[in-house]
């Protein structure tokens, strides 16, 4: 499956040296290559796990990981390597998103997303065409070698930088979305936030409507409803405009370092540890397909229901 191995470790010099196939095996759902109706089971199985790497992490708590909170609110926690915490759920995620891909193209609908910034350096230059030809998955050739250098030098450091994802859906018609609970923007922010290592989302201008007028924050509608602007991201009200629908995310460092820190063992006593294993020191590459595929399958819904609502 292509989206997978868009995801997949070990791609390139710039993520985890960890090796999984990421083999998808349907289960149910679909015979002779169309849907029955059924629900779609998918199986992804692991096959590069190495346990044995977490062993000395068993009784501390890792900075910046859900170890603590998992311990307080069950009393317990899988540490070889995070469980549920972990970023290789997000496999399923983009198993699942690629169905929702194939359904969103028949309504003539594209998801796409690209790395606008890593370590500080921003992208200047916006041709998506780039984003699948560099290890970095930035839309500007330019700027992303200079982010594969910074991500090489906070490894050698045993260090790790975070980024910006910026993603759009391109053909929405005007009309997706519900006006209070189930708001578009609001259920992609729900569905992207749930994603670990993610800590911000903004559509549109985002935070900069804050020091707009609104004069220039406004999108000026032309003849055929169309917009001179898009500084609302695709959305006013919750509903989808028809313009593009526009937002980007902050994800923070990859939290697994290779760097003393400051921790506390599970009897609360502080404990100084370093971090091993084969793990990501920029996830931002890595999180792009996730990215495309929780709003994927969030449009999928907004459309199916769109579609239903136009038919009764």
């Amino acid at each position: 499956m292509p989206e997978l191995a868009r995801r997949r470790p070990g791609q390139s010099a710039l993520v985890t040296a960890r090796q999984e196939q990421d083999e998808c095996e349907i289960l149910s759902g679909v015979f002779e290559g169309v849907t029955t109706g059924a629900p779609i089971a998918l199986l992804i199985r692991n096959t590069n796990q190495r346990s044995a790497d977490y062993t000395e992490l068993a009784g501390v708590f890792r900075p910046g990981h859900a170890d603590y909170t998992y311990e307080r609110k069950y009393g317990r926690r899988d540490w070889r390597g995070g469980g549920r915490s972990s970023g290789r759920e997000t496999v399923a995620r983009v198993a699942a998103g690629a169905v929702a891909k194939l359904l969103l193209r028949q309504a003539g609908i594209s998801v796409r997303a690209g790395s606008v910034e890593i370590a500080g350096i921003r992208a200047e230059v916006f041709a998506w065409d780039e984003v699948e030809k560099n290890p970095v998955r930035c839309p500007d050739a330019f700027r992303a070698a200079a982010m594969a250098d910074a991500i090489k030098a906070a490894a050698a450091r045993g260090d790790s930088v975070g980024g910006i994802v910026a993603c759009e859906a391109i053909g929405l018609p005007a009309g997706l979305g519900e006006p209070v609970f189930d708001k578009l923007d609001a259920d992609i922010a729900k569905a992207v936030m749930s994603l670990g290592g993610v800590k911000g989302i903004e559509f549109g201008s985002g935070f900069a409507a804050a020091r707009m007028l609104g004069a220039v924050h406004n999108d000026a509608m032309l003849a055929g409803g169309r917009f001179a602007s898009n500084h609302a991201g695709g959305v006013l009200g919750g509903i989808s405009t028809g313009a593009p629908l526009h937002f980007r995310v902050a994800v923070k460092p990859t939290a697994s370092i290779a760097q003393p820190q400051q921790t506390i063992d599970t009897q609360g006593n502080p404990v100084t540890i370093v971090v091993q294993g084969r793990h990501d020191p920029c996830i931002v590459p890595r999180i792009v397909p996730v990215i495309e595929a929780m709003t994927a399958l969030v449009l999928a819904d907004a459309w199916l229901q769109h579609r239903a609502g136009a038919r009764l």
